[in-house]
């Protein structure tokens, strides 16, 4: 636990280079500001795998996957059937929707330390392991299909120009074509991305460093033949037919303004009609490789600086390079050279094998690129642990740093693909993973700017919630348009695999982004929430149990999560003890073990723990403080006092006997089991008296909140709610006596207690589980009594108002109250007709309505044992099964000395009836208006 003295800012944070070591520190005392790194005495110690600077390691690998084979083959494609003016729109259109991932992936990179995994990283440390996890293997898979589809371009490309073939003569097409030579030549050239990608980084950053001098170079030999060469015919050749009418035209006004507008027709690879979506789906697969920078964050020595700079400035320099080359490409060159010949740079360069060293170059460093960023993703991914077993070996890296193991699986699957041969329709799917990959990159900026968390401040400050939303909604657009099955295929992957990552993954100390907006959008709606505005016909019970030991009372809050029907249910606990004499607050470190047991008990409920010198003080506390707003307690429900041995729920409940070794949260079972002392056996000491439990019901409804007691409810089945519960309870009664069985006289059925009663019972019926049960009200009367059939017309009329579904059924208890001394004459309190022996006779009530509350309170604790057992004795006979009573709760009185006897009466009333509530309301909780 943290104390004063502990590391203000212990998250990835370097002390000053230099700064001397605090002499004597321990653990306790450390340095203000640490981070993973360290730092070793006298000088700063670097991670030895983070060695790239921001050109080396973001800029190069971005440029260089942007372009890929893109910029030489596809330039053509793109202005040929586009047009200048649609082709330029379309590059617009394109970098803006990258830009916007661009601005997210800034944002986030700035925000913190970045480690190994680049998006993945981001996103899973943002939106949590399952969202993480899902995207980040959809992101690596991305990477190494992309790897194949560049080797086997690349490997297409040489055979393009070197295969043989077997209509002419042998010479520079030396090579041999078919299925397996493709796969062997591909095989090799993956070789030899194996080889540098396991030598590490740094031979990598050197290999794509000369890979980017040779494409720069071919690029500038590209826009000098524009300039250098002379108008000429281009010998356009298809299927072995040659034509020659396509030109070179050099800068020709003419020229740009027949290639101005879109003329789609049909691609000669695939004989596909062309349009504006297809071509720009084309367009946009070059403009993908904007993550090749982030990829690398691992290796960065200031991945948090390098990414967004690195990332900005391949953005700009690519943008440039596609512009100038659509123009001067539009300026000079025929449209039916551009849609009759995609490689038409090699024919008018100024030295065409330039041109395939671009492409062959070009390619292999795209190959690369996915090679190495997929086995760093993969590598991030093993580390979290989130596919188990199966990714363990892909943790170890070598003394450089460099995760050899990650590569060689990427290396593997690579191969797998490569044996697929042709990959034009996974070619698109690769793009929409991509996008996917984007989009919760998006998303997980937006989450952080809604959330509106404090430590959400990162140094970048060009964006805001409406880039990252329109980076999300691009993104998709994207998908759905380059490929709609592929979209919907890739977004049902990533939710199996989310629905995976969820079910098998433990709670990650990376902070929940979800926690972050619930509390802000809960915070918004509390504020909302004003008590003033409360009305009856929308009122619902909002529950503050005190539970003394959780392992007798379990049964009990899970019946009492029925009950509460969508409102506040709160699970008390008073600890206790004196803050004075202890050196912290023991109650903090008790909530993990809390929470644990609501979790296991499947309720739902919060949990909310107080240290006080007595019980009694510590329930005023809760009632008091408990909640927040309009959602506080209005309701207290209390355990019984009694002699009763109470059951361990803990032996019986295989939740707690067959869980798992450890929750979510690191509270392990036997911890849990031990945390809570085992049930008290029999006169065992208690931690509050009988007078001081009737008091908590007093200071409860002084406090003006309505006061449940439960008894007997570990005999409620110990399974519900089940599957089968509504089958169990099908036959079974829930009973409620709305009349106040101490005070037998008193004026009417129809009070705001009895209502009160009657709404808890029909609550209890509304729950799936307690629907198949049937609600019984009973009416008691004296077989002398005329008015009964009137009484029960008017029951059943309240009924019908508050919609209601009950039977009533009428109950004659003369015997009972002969024993009372008393007889009932039409809801009046009757004269006296000789009390039983034993009892005093009691005296009218005085004018008055305090006086009259008076005289009812205290006529009430008059009543015999004889009489309270005859009640009792009635309550059992009553036909059928019944589940659960509900009986009316009398204030206790006022006289203090008197809290014992009220008990007594009350034990003597409940015992042997099974479980039963006794309540008694204080607010209106019904309404017959709409």
């Amino acid at each position: 636990m943290s104390t004063e003295s502990s590391p203000l800012l212990s998250y990835r944070l370097f002390r000053v280079a230099g700064e001397a070591e605090m002499p004597g520190a321990t653990q306790e005392e450390a340095p203000l500001v640490v981070g993973v790194g360290g730092l070793a005495s006298g000088g700063p110690h670097h991670d030895p795998a983070r060695q790239l600077s921001t050109f080396f390691g973001v800029v190069v690998p971005t440029v260089l996957s942007m372009f890929s084979i893109v910029v030489f083959m596809r330039i053509g494609f793109v202005v040929g059937h586009a047009g200048f003016l649609q082709s330029l729109l379309m590059l617009v259109v394109a970098y803006l929707i990258i830009s916007l991932t661009v601005l997210s992936v800034c944002a986030i990179s700035t925000n913190g330390a970045v480690q190994a995994g680049g998006a993945y990283f981001m996103i899973s440390r943002t939106l949590g392991p399952e969202f993480g996890g899902s995207i980040g293997l959809m992101f690596f898979l991305a990477n190494v299909c992309a790897c194949g589809v560049y080797v086997l371009g690349l490997v297409e490309a040489i055979l393009d120009v070197f295969g043989a073939n077997g209509a002419e003569s042998p010479g520079a097409k030396a090579l041999p074509q078919g299925y397996l030579y493709s796969f062997l030549y591909g095989s090799l050239i993956l070789l030899l991305c194996l080889v540098v990608c396991l030598v590490g980084a740094q031979i990598y950053s050197k290999a794509a460093f000369f890979i980017f001098l040779v494409v720069n170079i071919v690029l500038v030999t590209i826009f000098a033949s524009f300039f250098a060469v002379s108008p000429r015919e281009v010998v356009v050749s298809r299927d072995g037919n040659q034509s020659s009418d396509a030109y070179f035209t050099g800068f020709n006004i003419s020229t740009l303004r027949d290639n101005m507008y879109a003329k789609y027709s049909r691609d000669y690879t695939t004989t596909n009609m062309m349009s504006f979506a297809t071509v720009f789906a084309v367009m946009f697969n070059g403009c993908t490789g904007i993550m090749a920078g982030s990829n690398m964050s691992g290796e960065l020595k200031n991945a948090s600086s390098s990414i967004p700079k690195g990332t900005i400035i391949a953005l700009v320099y690519t943008f440039v390079i596609y512009f100038l080359l659509f123009f001067m490409t539009s300026f000079t060159c025929q449209r039916k050279l551009l849609t009759g010949d995609y490689g038409f740079f090699r024919a008018i360069n100024i030295w065409p094998p330039f041109v395939l060293i671009g492409i062959y170059a070009a390619s292999l460093s795209a190959s690369m690129s996915n090679l190495i960023g997929a086995s760093r993703i993969l590598h991030a991914l093993a580390k979290d642990d989130l596919f188990g077993i199966v990714l363990a070996p892909a943790k170890r890296v070598s003394k450089g740093g460099n995760p050899w193991v990650a590569v060689l699986y990427t290396w593997a699957l690579v191969q797998l693909v490569l044996l697929v041969g042709k990959l034009n329709t996974i070619a698109g799917i690769v793009t929409v993973f991509y996008l996917v990959a984007y989009a919760a990159v998006d998303l997980a900026c937006l989450a952080l700017e809604w959330a509106s968390a404090p430590n959400f401040r990162p140094t970048f400050q060009l964006f805001s919630w409406h880039t990252c939303l329109l980076g999300i909604v691009s993104c998709l657009v994207m998908m759905f348009l380059i490929s709609p099955a592929g979209a919907s295929g890739s977004l049902g992957l990533m939710l199996l695999l989310l629905g995976f990552i969820h079910l098998r993954s433990a709670a990650s100390s990376w902070g929940y982004i979800s926690q972050a907006l619930i509390f802000h959008q809960v915070r918004k709606y509390l504020l909302l929430l004003d008590i003033r505005k409360d009305h009856v016909k929308f009122w619902r019970p909002q529950i503050l149990l005190m539970v003394a030991n959780p392992r007798g009372g379990s049964q009990l809050i899970k019946f009492i999560n029925h009950l509460k029907k969508g409102g506040l249910f709160v699970l008390g606990h008073v600890e206790i003890g004196d803050l004075d004499t202890m050196p912290s607050d023991p109650i903090q470190a008790h909530y993990n073990f809390w929470l644990s047991l609501v979790d296991k008990l499947n309720v739902k409920a919060f949990v909310d723990l107080t240290l006080s010198p007595s019980v009694r003080q510590g329930t005023q506390h809760l009632l008091r403080i408990t909640g927040l707003g309009g959602m506080k307690p209005n309701t207290l429900v209390l355990g019984f006092y009694d002699s009763c041995v109470p059951e361990d729920y803990f032996l019986q409940d295989p939740a707690f006997s067959q869980a798992r070794e450890n929750d979510e949260f690191g509270v392990d079972l036997t911890a849990l089991q031990a945390h809570f002392p085992p049930v008290r056996e029999g006169e065992s000491q208690r931690a509050l008296s009988p007078a001081e439990y009737v008091a908590i019901i007093s200071d409860a409804i002084k406090m003006h909140k309505n006061v449940c007691l439960a008894r007997y409810f570990h005999l409620l089945e110990k399974e519900l709610p089940s599957s089968s519960a509504k089958r169990r309870v099908e036959g079974y009664y829930i009973d409620v006596w709305p009349l106040n069985l101490l005070r037998p006289d008193t004026p009417t059925y129809v009070d705001i207690c009895s209502l009160f009663l009657l709404q808890m019972a029909c609550i209890l019926t509304m729950v799936s589980s307690w629907k198949a049960a049937r609600l019984r009200l009973f009416l008691c009367v004296e077989s002398g009594d005329l008015g009964w059939v009137g009484k029960e017309e008017k029951l059943k009329e309240l009924l019908t108002k508050l919609r209601i579904k009950a039977a009533i059924k009428t109950v004659t208890w003369d015997q009972v109250v002969a024993l009372q001394g008393h007889q009932q004459a039409d809801g009046e309190p009757g004269g006296n007709e000789g009390p039983a022996a034993g009892a005093a006779p009691l005296p009218q009530a005085p004018p008055g309505k305090e006086g009259r509350e008076a005289f009812l309170n205290a006529a009430t604790f008059r009543v015999t044992d004889e009489y309270l057992a005859s009640v009792n004795g009635l309550l059992l006979r009553q036909g059928g099964q019944t589940a659960v009573r509900f009986l009316y709760l009398p204030r206790p009185p006022a006289d203090t000395s008197q809290y014992r006897r009220y008990l007594e009466q009350l034990e003597i009333l409940t015992t042997g009836l099974g479980p039963t509530l006794l309540i008694h309301g204080l607010t209106p909780v019904t309404c017959t208006e709409l």
